[in-house]
């Protein structure tokens, strides 16, 4: 007996042969996705980089306060008399409360262009009065309030060692721009 006949054409048998073309089309596709993923982490990546980078120097920067807020008191630890009155009287120009204008009372001895004292509660205001007298150094003892003492030391020189508005502005642009992006 004989199959009854169908519509249906034969069937080939298989070659053998893969399909090639459509196998390397898939592995190129998978290589351009792959490189695409690389590029989509990676600038991931450096945008948190950046982003802690930013967050990093917000957060060792010191705040921008109103220099009204700041009480200093001013001592002259240098030979050069009446050096503590000028350095009062440009730091009051700019705003800053100040509370005392004498020689320093204390045994320390003072080197460089002075130094800054204050307690733990004077931090933030230490670090603003230090951008408005850049290289001085920073003393912390052991008051209770948050009054800072400027103490100007030997390699002081008025107004040169005070730093100029537009510095202390930039600085504290600066500063301002770091934390928004943080």
């Amino acid at each position: 007996m004989t199959a009854p006949p169908t519509d249906r054409p034969t069937v080939r048998p298989r070659s053998g042969r893969r399909p090639i073309p459509p196998l390397i089309f898939l592995f190129v596709l998978a290589l351009a996705a792959l490189a695409v993923w690389w590029n989509v982490l990676s600038d991931e990546q450096d945008r948190q980089a950046a982003q802690d980078a930013a967050c990093s120097t917000a957060a060792q920067a010191p705040p921008s306060l109103d220099p009204g807020t700041v009480s200093v008191r001013i001592f002259n630890a240098t030979d050069q008399a009446g050096l503590a009155q000028q350095v009062a009287a440009e730091l009051q120009a700019r705003g800053f409360v100040v509370g005392e204008i004498a020689n320093d009372p204390s045994d320390r001895e003072v080197t460089g262009p002075g130094e800054i004292r204050h307690g733990p509660r004077g931090n933030d205001a230490s670090a603003f009065l230090g951008l408005f007298v850049p290289g001085v150094g920073d003393y912390l003892d052991t008051r209770a309030t948050a009054q800072v003492d400027l103490v100007l030391g030997p390699e002081f020189v008025f107004p040169g060692s005070l730093a100029a508005p537009e510095q202390v502005a930039a600085a504290l642009s600066t500063v301002s721009s770091a934390a928004a992006a943080c």
